[in-house]
């Protein structure tokens, strides 16, 4: 693991304790690796609706060619 220095005003860093005293968390650390976390988790779903809108904006879907997704699953069993 990595340290880092995070520099707090004292209003944020009496809501971080508060955090911890409360027992939602064992650690000021704890509280900024689960912050860190939704936010990754924030913007990856933010990334999958705007993919989603990408793709109904595109129009109607193309057929595939039969037999497309026993292909697929081949292919994918000759890589392991």
């Amino acid at each position: 693991m990595v340290n880092i220095k995070v520099v707090l005003t004292d209003e944020l860093k009496q809501f971080v304790d508060q955090e911890v005293r409360e027992g939602d968390y064992a650690s000021a650390s704890e509280y900024v690796r689960d912050l860190i976390r939704q936010s990754r988790q924030s913007k990856a779903e933010d990334l999958l609706r705007q993919l989603i809108a990408e793709g109904l904006a595109s129009g109607p879907p193309a057929p595939l060619p039969p037999g497309y997704f026993q292909r697929l699953l081949e292919r994918a069993s000759n890589r392991e």
